[in-house]
């Protein structure tokens, strides 16, 4: 070896080292597969080595010595950065690297020189000469960049193996020359903006060269230098700005970058097309102050808000120009270092504004306010302002994060992004001053050390900051408090109706009686005391943020709380004066006008309090005056509106237009109408005679001990009846709006012209008019064609279609390498687009398919001599005439090519002559017989045939082809023409040398393809004999092309060229998802022997044919290597993989290359064709330029946040997908991938983690950095982890708008073509100077044909992201932000908070609150449905369920959050509506509908046992039943799933016809849909009230896997036991307690429909689980589920034991919530259980051992009986511990005796007491719900029985419980599982669908696969 410093720490055994080397998952030097990426796996610690290994394995090849003493080096330099090896994997990695060169010092030898140094020195010259001197003027900028890495590693590692003495002047020459220029080599993003030599297309367009020339304006700057630099001046502004900030290298050239394609973009859009000259130099004034306007209108907002003046500061005699950059400039560069800051706009607003004072007074030398001087221009070091600046304050935030304690502590006890964003909206924030002051209250209270009281789990405050205007409280009462103005409306109304009700007939104009009038005038007191409540809650919940409160904002809410006080008093003692004076409507309205002292005090009491409502209904008519008021300034305006709303950054002026107003208005008040009618006509008149006659009754024996006898009115039946009537009413409205909205919906829809082309045959009949669609919607107008008329001018109809054509074969390309389509299928859809002799349009075969035999059979059978009937009928089929043209066409362009003797082509124009001329004379049917034409047919197929067949031997072709040949002219001359023989006489006399015809061919035409493909159009024209209905035959690819030619036909902008279009980028979150299924996973089979292949083999057996076509028609000799490669990934194309995401996003790129070609190519180039670009070299540059242009459009990156770590990672899986994402970088060039790189740096002598947010790109065989930006520390600890990796990755998006797309989505080629139309929306004004923030686009959920399940979860999600999102952005005004194809304005959000919000917990569904900020923030969202994104969704029932609890358990915390309370108070009163029934309103019904069941089962219950039912129902003429029945029948419908199937069924109609809508419904009942919906009606309600009462939201993990597996029974056991289990089983002792002990209405239908839908909500919630269970009624599986589930039960639990191997570690992790909740949340816990002791209380009196007794001492006894069978217990529990092992004998005794006793007792009961059989279950029914009473209340006080030492028994009871109710469960699984063909009954329900397609499931669950079958 060259040296051996350094290797003595790393000295053990070689056998040791192979051991450590597999540990860490280094590389067996061995290996040579795997040597190229010994550079990938460096130790952070030893990062700066990497380099120097990639090297090493770049010129291994070339010279295997020269990388032995490169690897040497790498290993010198590891050993002198931690000669102790004590940083992670250092040790492994240098054991590795030395073994490795132990075995390379012998293996390798010297090629140029005999030694080291010679042999270094030589390469490195003849390296420098080939690659850099001669490649410098040749080679593309990214091979220039590679090799000047390389030249400069190889000359550091020459230094250190060549003495100084030796190094040749040569090679010093040449490595000076090297180190001068590889700064203009550097790896680049998009533009290469050092490069020299040969430049890409993209640095010569005119607007790039203008956007660099003005940033690079720096000459009348101050030049500020550092220290060490000597004559480097600054580059540009960015660089001269970096000087005085300290931002860092990498954070400057990614602005650099980004600056320059935004100016570059906005500036051509600037110039006209008169006015875009290719060699413009400046930039338009215009452009610069467009892009300062967008940037820093939020800034000037703050700026008025709180009243400081801008920064923004222009000197009379600036150069205005170079200033506003340096702005932009240095916004962009503080908002690229600001890390998690970037969450947090006006805080960067903040240090924009200092920083921006500071940039002004170093430019024009204005005095320091702090300390008075001038400011220094002073350079800085380059992480200045991340140390000085970003760390503090992220810092704080991490402070705050640690309080949160995992998403456990409380929301009040600790500051979110919004609280401390919020410190930045008053005036107090500049007390930080700046620089800022670290003792600042921001800063100093969170640095108070935490403190944590260990026994209640709470954080102790201290002193700490408090929260900022907002404290989320968990409570219900959030959702009074922030739709307020909604609950007293209805409360109201409720209130006036009874009233109306109540009062005389019940007829509503009745309202007007003098008495009825005057009560209702009572609503205004309840009026007064709801706003007494909303004014006490502001209090009660904001408490905590008071400290951060103005003084102005407490002194409303005292004055609120205290006016509304005096309204309390006030208006009740008002009210009692005017009652005493009952007056009628005419004589109030008299008084009115009357003298003062006779008005009523009531009146003008109301009068005043109604002012303030009168004056909000004003301005509620006048929406811009509202607004204007509410975004003023002014502080007149800001004191008048001070009382209306308190004063808020956000949420100020989001009023509509008027016409938008009109029309969610007059929606609602149709809306409120029918609900108000159906309420009281349904719901309230029927109940009140009933109840009236209830309150008369005297009731005085009691089947119970009563302990309220004397209650009047029987206010307990009262409050049992009406109690469910009054919920319904309050939740009946979200029903009522699905039923509006489905209506609206469709309507909408229709006129949008959704669902015209929704079958092959109707895309058939206007196939002809949409080449004239595509060119209106689709293609930019040239200034010439406008003023032509396409209809008559016939060369710009063909230019139409040959554009229309490009696209739609690349379209029909597409798909067929998606393989939806085959071959043949390609070739029926293609159309033609080259110019050509046939003189009609050519249509695709398939609508020509056939034509030309119908027309054969047509003129055989005709009988007629007239030609015009017979070319009239004929015509009357216009693709029919087209097909005869064409052929006739065709085959004569054919043979005159293929012909090479004049004579004979004389020939052939003759024949052609006589054809032509006939038909002009009207003889063809008198000179050709039309019986000979099938022959001629059969003999040109034939000769077509053979000219398509490839061939060797020359000679033998030929002459079969002549023989073809003959024949075909001896059939037309003597068969079909009746004088063709004279046209063979007549060109034998001129030829007399000739003895025989049609000898001479050209067979070199049989190799050009254009000839080739005019042959094979015709042949196909003849041969397709069949109907082309059924092409495409793949659903898939029907739906595709349906819905892309039903979308020209509908509304968009107009589409604009690609050089005008706006910029955008594609933003995909990854986290550790499948990229690439490998191929073990292809194969490895599950527990039913099925493997992922063969299950999608039966799935898509139509696309597995095609790809099985595909791979052997282009590639006959694919290696084995390539096949498995392309199977994988037609395996993970069909999955939610992010390879399939990244191919759909990339065709974005592909259509907007085929635009460019489009908007700029010449009509020879378009009839030339797209494809044929490659093959001209002429046509290059246009290539070149188009790829540019896409490059300045497009950007697509995808943060993959652990990027770095999987690329180090010894785990499988993680190199697997590090390998597969380089994959992905390699195969598309343009995509980027951005991750945080956590590394180790020695800080002061001790490793510390480091964190950047990278950018790399793909490039020779590696990676290549491009940018790499230092973070203050983890991004992702502070907030949710996917909008945190969206916002690390933002930084490196480019553009004006930004697509978010995640990582289970897809796109379509087609659709990628309308990209640049939707972006045109931006520009569209709506209603006013509005334009859209955010632009909605329309989901296609690709998953729903892989089980029943996944049918009906797509068709849910269809019905939202269509009709849904279509009702809520217009007429409704209320769309957000709800999934991830929505684009975004991205400099409107990046100014504005970013694209989600991140805070923990508050933000878990970040996208929909990155739409309530948009909105709160003056946004505008919008929907459009003319384009579609594929979307995949969750397809087995445990992963359905899983998504459905994140969903609930994000509206849960949305119910808390202060976006939705800013959102509910400031929306006007309609669009609140709108707002609550469309986000947590939703889920808050669906709360209320279950409890509308519980306390009508509770009230029932109490009714029975009581008596009270009893002794009602013996009087005849009440009928207070049956009214309640009626208006529970509402939400019997809601359980039934019915509401949410009616958009469905409406939306699917409207797209495919209303016949299949009704069938869909149909099949969607037969396999239970309805149970499926009612089971996730219960997921919703209890993840939803668990979230809102205890917290617990977190991210859940659904899993995206193929293959539907069986889940053992435990498994749903643990999922579903407290979500649905316990519900339904307390339920249904409910309903069995109100079967038995209630005898009401035994005849009623009504009642037993609503008693039966009571009991389909139980059954769905007990065993929809395992009707959906795949193999759920399996014999064999049932017994493994049993023998599993008794292991789980019996396990017992402890540290490290997971839950799904205990039931005790699950018991525990249940109880999780309770641990952490608040002192109210264990309280409301307690509450709730203490209704399980009415069963006993109930039951036991009904006992017959009761003996009919009342008294007490009966209840005091079954508290006896229990508190004996617990004691029992007990005994047998601590028995069981103490003598269990070591007293076996006595145990047992102890046992038995227990056991005889009880026996004694039940005997002694049953002779002596009259104890019966039903009293034993009646007992049971009574006592298991005081035991799981005792359950609940003891897990809610756990603390307090843990200390007195029963918390072990409290487990055991849970433990019975348990056991119980899986029993209960379990038995009818047992029972359906005898009997066979229930298996078999649940495999067609749940498969149902994949049937239809081919699915053989049966066989595939049985594992009974066919062995044959190619894998």
């Amino acid at each position: 070896m060259a040296s051996t410093s350094g290797t003595k720490d790393v000295g053990p055994p070689r056998s040791l080292s192979r051991r450590m080397t597999s540990s860490s998952a280094m590389i067996d030097p061995d290996a040579d597969d795997n040597a190229t990426v010994d550079s990938e796996i460096v130790p952070s610690l030893l990062a700066s080595v990497a380099p120097i290994l990639r090297v090493a394995n770049e010129v291994e090849k070339d010279n295997p010595r020269v990388a032995y003493l490169c690897r040497f080096h790498a290993f010198e330099n590891a050993h002198r950065m931690d000669p102790k090896s004590t940083g992670r994997g250092v040790r492994q990695f240098k054991t590795y690297l030395l073994h490795r060169l132990q075995k390379e010092e012998v293996e390798t030898k010297n090629q140029l020189a005999k030694s080291d140094p010679r042999e270094i020195q030589k390469y490195y010259q003849n390296f420098y000469e080939k690659n850099i001197k001669e490649g410098q003027y040749t080679k593309k900028p990214e091979e220039m960049v590679k090799y000047y890495q390389i030249a400069t590693v190889l000359y550091e590692v020459l230094k250190t193996v060549v003495p100084p003495s030796k190094i040749e002047a040569e090679t010093i020459r040449y490595a000076k020359d090297v180190e001068a220029k590889k700064e203009q080599y550097e790896h680049y993003n998009i533009l290469p903006l050092s490069a020299v030599g040969v430049k890409p297309a993209i640095m010569e367009l005119p607007e790039i060269k203008a956007a660099l020339r003005a940033l690079r304006n720096v000459d009348n700057l101050p030049l500020l230098k550092k220290p060490d630099d000597k004559d480097k001046s600054d580059n540009d502004i960015l660089e001269w700005l970096s000087s005085i900030f300290g931002f860092q290298k990498g954070n400057v050239a990614n602005q650099r970058e980004h600056l320059i394609l935004l100016l570059a973009n906005i500036d051509i859009r600037s110039k006209s097309v008169e006015d875009y000259d290719e060699d413009y130099e400046e930039l338009d004034s215009f452009t610069v102050h467009q892009l300062m306007d967008k940037t820093f209108k939020n800034y000037i907002s703050w700026c008025q808000y709180l009243h400081c003046p801008s920064n923004l500061k222009f000197e009379p005699d600036c150069d205005r120009q170079q200033l506003e950059l340096i702005y932009i400039g240095l916004y962009l560069l503080i908002w690229g270092e600001a890390s998690n800051i970037r969450f947090m706009p006006e805080c960067l607003c903040y240090i924009f504004h200092n920083m921006a004072n500071e940039v002004h007074g170093i430019l024009f030398a204005n005095v320091e306010s702090v300390s008075g001087g001038t400011y220094q221009a002073e350079a800085v070091g380059e992480e200045s302002f991340l140390q000085d600046v970003v760390s503090p304050i992220y810092d704080v935030m991490r402070k705050e994060a640690k309080r949160n304690r995992g998403g456990k502590a409380s929301h009040s006890s600790w500051r979110n992004y919004d609280d401390l964003n919020e410190y930045f909206w008053q005036d107090t924030c500049f007390k930080l001053g700046w620089p800022m002051d670290r003792n600042s209250d921001f800063f100093v209270n969170s640095d108070d050390e935490l403190q944590t009281n260990e026994e209640h789990k709470h954080v102790i405050p201290g002193k700490r900051k408090p929260k900022t205007n907002f404290v989320e409280v968990r409570t219900f009462l959030h959702i009074y408090r922030s739709f307020d103005r909604m609950w007293m409306f209805l409360i109201i109304a409720f209130q006036a109706m009874v009233i109306i009700a109540w009062h005389g007939d019940g007829s509503i104009f009745g309202m007007f009686d003098d008495g009825v009038f005057e009560s209702i005038l009572s609503i205004f007191i309840t009026s007064a005391v709801l706003n007494f409540f909303q004014a006490s809650l502001d209090i009660i919940l904001s408490f905590n943020a008071w400290r951060s409160i103005k003084p102005t904002q407490i002194l409303r809410y005292v004055l609120k709380i205290a006016i509304s006080a005096f309204w309390v008093v006030m208006l009740p003692i008002g009210y009692s004066r005017s009652v005493s004076n009952p007056t009628g409507v005419v004589k109030f309205f008299r008084d009115l006008g009357g003298s003062s002292k006779d008005q009523s005090l009531y009146n003008y009491l109301v009068a005043i309090y109604l002012t303030p409502n009168i004056l909000s209904a004003l301005l509620f008519m006048l929406p811009p005056l509202r607004r204007y008021m509410e975004r003023s300034n002014w502080r007149v305006i800001v004191f008048l509106m001070w009382w209306a709303q308190p004063k808020l950054y956000v949420g100020r002026g989001m009023h509509e237009d008027m016409f938008s107003l009109f029309k969610y208005t007059l929606y609602w008040v149709m809306l409120l109408i029918s609900k108000f009618a159906f309420s009281y006509y349904v719901e309230i008149l029927p109940l009140v005679a009933p109840t009236k006659y209830i309150m008369d009754i005297r009731v005085s024996k009691y089947d119970w001990h009563e302990f309220f006898p004397n209650v009047t009115h029987n206010i307990g039946v009262v409050i049992a009846i009406w109690a469910p009537i009054v919920m319904v009413y309050f939740m009946d409205a979200q029903i009522w709006y699905a039923i509006f909205a489905t209506i609206i919906g469709g309507i909408k829809g229709a006129f949008s012209h959704l669902g015209e082309i929704r079958t092959l045959g109707m895309l058939r009949s206007r196939f002809d008019s949409v080449p004239s669609a595509f060119r209106e919607r689709l293609v930019p107008m040239q200034k010439d064609e406008l003023i032509r008329d396409p209809m008559e001018d016939d060369s710009l109809v063909r230019k139409d279609i040959a554009k229309f054509s490009q696209v739609w074969n690349e379209f029909i390309y597409s798909m067929r390498m998606e393989d939806l389509i085959s071959n043949s299928e390609r070739d029926l859809l293609l159309v033609p687009y080259m110019t050509s002799i046939v003189p009609v349009i050519q249509w695709p075969h398939f609508l020509l398919a056939s034509k030309i035999p119908i027309a054969l059979d047509m003129a055989k059978g005709f009988k007629g001599k007239d030609d015009a009937e017979l070319f009239k009928k004929i015509n009357n089929d216009d693709y029919m005439y087209s097909a005869i043209v064409e052929c006739y066409q065709t085959l004569k362009g054919i043979l005159f090519g293929l012909l090479a003797d004049e004579g004979d082509i004389m020939i052939v124009q003759h024949i052609c002559n006589e054809i032509d001329s006939s038909i002009d004379m009207g003889s063809f049917l008198t000179k050709f017989r039309m019986k000979g034409l099938p022959s001629l047919n059969d003999k040109l197929e034939k000769f077509l045939s053979h000219l398509l067949t490839d061939y060797d031997n020359d000679e033998k072709y030929t002459s079969q082809i002549i023989n073809f040949l003959q024949d075909l002219m001896e059939i037309i001359t003597k068969d079909v023409m009746i004088n063709g023989q004279q046209i063979y006489e007549t060109a034998q006399r001129k030829d007399n040398d000739r003895k025989e015809r049609f000898e001479r061919i050209n067979i070199r035409l049989t190799k050009v393809k254009a000839w080739k493909e005019m042959v094979v159009r015709l042949h196909l024209l003849l041969t397709v004999k069949e109907s082309a209905i059924n092409v495409p035959m793949n659903l898939e690819a029907r739906r595709r092309v349906t819905f892309f030619t039903n979308s020209l036909y509908m509304k968009m902008p107009n589409a604009p060229k690609v050089h005008n279009m706006l910029s955008f980028s594609v933003l995909t979150p990854y986290y550790n998802e499948d990229v690439l299924h490998s191929e073990e996973e292809l194969h490895s089979e599950n527990e039913d022997g099925i493997s992922i292949l063969f299950y999608l083999q039966k799935i898509y057996p139509d696309e597995w044919r095609n790809f099985e076509e595909r791979m052997r028609n282009p590639k006959p000799n694919a290696t084995e290597k390539e096949r498995t490669e392309a199977t994988r990934q037609w395996v993970s194309y069909r999955g939610q993989t992010l390879s399939r995401t990244v191919r759909g996003m990339m065709y974005y790129k592909e259509a907007l290359e085929l635009q460019c070609f489009l908007d700029s190519a010449k009509d020879n180039e378009i009839f030339t064709g797209y494809r044929t670009l490659n093959m001209n070299k002429d046509h290059r540059a246009l290539k070149e330029r188009a790829r540019a242009l896409v490059d300045l459009k497009f950007t697509y990156i995808v943060s993959c946040q652990i990027y770095g770590a999987q690329k180090k990672s010894s785990n499988h899986r993680d190199q697997s997908c590090y390998h597969n994402i380089l994959n992905l970088m390699l195969t598309y060039p343009s995509l980027r991938v951005a991750y945080i790189d956590e590394r180790e740096d020695t800080i002061n002598g001790k490793p510390q983690k480091v964190y950047y947010s990278v950018l790399v790109k793909g490039g020779d065989k590696l990676d290549e950095e491009i940018y790499r930006i230092k973070l203050p520390g983890p991004p992702t600890y502070i907030g949710e982890g996917k909008p945190e990796n969206q916002n690390h990755a933002i930084i490196f998006t480019r553009g004006e708008a930004l697509q978010t797309i995640d990582m289970n989505q897809d796109n379509y080629f087609e659709e990628a073509f309308k990209m640049r139309n939707v972006l045109e929306e931006f520009h569209k004004d709506h209603h006013g100077d509005r334009r859209p923030t955010i632009l909605g686009l329309r989901e296609h959920i690709f998953t729903g044909g892989v089980s029943s399940l996944a049918w009906f979860m797509s068709n849910q999600e269809k019905s939202f992201v269509t009709i849904g999102q279509r009702i809520l952005a217009d007429p409704l005004r209320v769309r957000f932000h709800y999934g991830h194809p929505d684009i975004f304005d991205r400099i409107f959000h990046i100014t504005r908070g970013g694209i989600s919000k991140a805070s923990k917990i508050i933000n878990l569904s970040e996208d929909i609150f990155s739409g309530y900020n948009s909105t709160l923030r003056g946004g505008y969202v919008t929907h459009h449905e003319y384009i579609q994104v594929g979307k995949g969704r969750d397809v087995g029932m445990n992963q359905i369920s899983l998504f459905e609890a994140k969903v609930a358990n994000g509206n849960g915390e949305q119910t808390l959050s202060r976006d939705v309370y800013r959102l509910g108070r400031r929306f006007d009163f309609f669009r609140m509506f709108s707002f609550y029934f469309t986000t947590v309103g939703f889920y808050f019904s669906s709360l209320v509908t279950v409890l509308v069941v519980y306390v009508f089962l509770y009230g029932r219950m109490y009714l029975v046992l009581s008596g009270l039912e009893k002794k009602i129902m013996e009087d005849a003429t009440i009928n207070s039943n049956r009214a309640l029945e009626e208006t529970l029948a509402t939400q019997s419908v809601f359980q039934l799933g019915l509401i949410l199937v009616l958009p469905m069924a409406m939306e699917v109609g409207l797209e495919s016809g209303f016949r299949r809508a009704l069938g869909d419904f149909i099949i969607m009942q037969l396999q239970l849909a309805s149970v499926f919906f009612t089971f996730q009606l219960g997921t919703k309600v209890h993840y939803y009230g668990k979230t809102i009462l205890h917290g617990g939201s977190k991210y859940r993990a659904t899993g995206r896997g193929f293959v539907v597996f069986h889940a053992k029974f435990a498994d749903n056991y643990r999922l579903y036991s407290r979500s649905h289990f316990v519900k339904g089983i307390e339920l249904g002792m409910l309903l069995v307690i109100y079967q038995v002990y209630g005898n009401s209405y035994r005849s009623s239908n009504l009642y037993l429909f609503i008693t039966f839908s009571i009991w389909f909500l139980v059954s769905s919630w007990l065993f929809a689980p395992f009707v959906f269970n795949p193999s759920g009624f399996d014999w064999q599986k049932t017994v493994e589920d049993w023998t599993d589930w008794k292991r789980w039960m019996g396990n017992r639990g402890g540290i490290g034991i997971d839950e799904d191997k205990s039931w005790e570690s699950w018991w525990d992790k249940e109880q999780e919530l309770l641990k952490n909740t608040n002192i109210r949340g264990r309280i409301a816990e307690i509450v709730l259980a203490c209704r399980f002791f009415i069963y006993q209380y109930g039951l036991v009196y009904h006992l017959n051992i009761a003996s009919g007794s009342r008294s007490i001492l009966v209840y005091g006894l079954s508290w006896l009986v229990m508190i004996t069978a617990l004691l029992g217990l007990k005994m047998v529990s601590m028995g069981r511990r103490r003598f269990g092992t070591d007293f076996q004998l006595t145990f047992r005794i102890l046992k038995a005796l227990l056991f005889i006793g009880f026996l004694s007792i039940v005997m002694v009961l049953f002779v002596v007491c009259s104890l019966t059989l039903s009293d034993i279950f009646a007992a049971v029914l009574a006592f298991m719900p005081t035991g799981w009473a005792f359950l609940q209340i003891g897990q809610a006080c756990r603390p307090c029985v843990e200390a007195i030492g029963f918390w072990d028994s409290i487990m055991e009871l849970g433990r019975a419980y348990e056991c119980v109710m899986g029993m209960i469960i379990f038995m009818p699984i047992v029972t359906l599982s005898w009997f066979p063909f229930v298996s078999e009954f649940q495999t067609r329900l749940l498969f149902n669908q994949a049937f239809s397609r081919g699915l053989q499931i049966s066989m595939i669950l049985a594992g009974k696969k066919d062995k044959t079958q190619s894998a």
